[in-house]
Parts: structure tokens; C-alpha cells; sequence
């Protein structure tokens, strides 16, 4: 577990994948900028006031809240732009690493915009819970951590099963091994609770839930042999 992490962190970092975040993270700004422009024209449309130092006033206050809007919105996007790129990133890991294995198949797009689309609302839900914890710290961050933990490690493990089984044996092989990939979804759910980190979250855990398939399936394969 802790070696296909270690191996995940390192392909972040590498060439190949930098290039699909600066993708990535262009295709966020994008959106921030026409999402920041589509908010400021409505705010000027229905926030015009009869006294112009009121009306100043609230725009200056406004102009604030849409700051922080803007930064909370950068990991959800991010998330979601990301997901575009899953494939390309799984291809990668697989061809350096396992060059021997038949190469996985790329999910149709709807499966791919699906998969991203939930994730992003994973990461709304994180930094909704990151939020409250700082006014309910305890056992809250337990049950935070556990929740996303298996979403996370579900709907990234399957990612990458999908692409060399069908979908049955993809979510029995993730029943089998649930422990492992439960355990591999709370890693990435601490990662994508840090600011800033968090726009590595889709990077690491496509790498790392493509290790962790390789992993098991090639345990469940020696295990098959074994017992023939």
C-alpha cells in the first residue's frame, strides 16, 4: 500500500503527468474567469441602489464574498476538468510500469464525465465538512475521513479496474479486496482535504488506484494458480 503511494507521489511529480495538471489548471482558470464575470454582471444588476456610497459599500463586500467563493470553487473544478484527463493519466502509469500487461481501454466519455462529475461533488462535500470541522473537531473528522474514504476508493478503484475488466467483475474484485482499497481511499481523502494539495487529488489517485489494481489482481491471478 504504502510503496504504490510512495510510486504515485513520485509520478505526480514527473514530466508527463505536470503536463496534464497545467492542462488541467488552465482549463479551471478558464472557468473561474467566466463563472467571476457571470457573477459580477448579476451582481450589478440586482444589487443597484438609489445611495451610491451604499451601493459602493456592498459592492466592496460583495467583490470580497466572491474571493472566497472563488477559492472555495478551485477544487470542485479542478476536480471536475481533471477527470477529463483520467485515461491519459492511467495509460501513462500503465505503459511505464507494467509495460508487459495488456494496455486498459479508455471509458466512454459519459463514464468518464460521470466519474468526474461525482468526485467533484465529493470535493464540494470535503471542504463543506473541512468548514464545519473547525467549529465541531472530534469525532466529526472521523466520520469526515471514513465517508469520503470510501467513495473515493470506490469510485477510483473502479476507474481503474474498468479498464481491463467488465463492470461485475470490477465491483466484485473491489468487494474482495475492500479493506485495501477502503484503506488507499482515506489516504487520498486526507490529501484532498488540504488546500492547495488538493489539486494534486485526481493525479495521485488515479496513479495510485491503478498500483493498487495491479496489485491485487495480480495477487487474486497467483492465488488462482496456486489453487489449479
Amino acid at each position: 500500500m504504502l510503496e504504490a503511494a510512495v510510486k504515485a507521489i513520485n509520478q505526480v511529480l514527473s514530466p508527463p503527468f505536470r503536463n496534464v495538471l497545467w492542462r488541467s489548471l488552465g482549463l479551471t482558470l478558464a472557468l473561474l474567469v467566466v463563472i467571476w464575470l457571470a457573477l459580477q454582471a448579476m451582481l450589478g444588476h440586482f444589487l443597484t441602489l438609489p445611495y451610491p456610497w451604499l451601493d459602493a459599500a456592498i459592492a466592496v463586500f460583495a467583490g470580497l464574498g466572491l474571493l472566497v467563493g472563488m477559492a472555495f470553487l478551485v477544487g470542485p473544478i479542478t476536480s471536475l476538468v481533471a477527470g477529463l484527463f483520467l485515461d491519459e493519466i492511467a495509460a501513462h502509469v500503465e505503459a511505464s510500469d507494467y509495460p508487459d500487461d495488456p494496455p486498459g481501454r479508455d471509458l466512454p466519455v459519459a463514464r468518464s464525465l460521470i466519474l468526474s462529475a461525482k468526485f467533484a461533488v465529493v470535493v464540494v462535500l470535503v471542504n463543506i465538512g473541512a468548514l464545519l470541522l473547525l467549529l465541531l473537531p472530534g469525532i466529526n473528522l472521523v466520520v469526515f475521513l471514513v465517508a469520503n474514504g470510501y467513495l473515493i476508493g470506490r469510485e477510483y478503484f473502479e476507474l481503474a479496474a474498468l479498464r481491463h475488466l467488465p463492470q461485475a467483475e470490477a465491483k466484485r474484485l473491489r468487494r474482495t479486496n475492500r479493506v485495501q482499497v477502503f484503506l488507499g481511499g482515506l489516504m487520498i481523502a486526507g490529501l484532498l482535504a488540504v488546500p492547495l494539495l488538493n489539486l494534486l487529488t485526481p493525479l495521485f489517485a488515479t496513479a495510485f488506484m491503478v498500483h493498487l489494481f495491479k496489485r491485487v489482481q495480480g495477487a487474486g491471478d497467483q492465488g488462482s494458480v496456486l489453487a489449479s
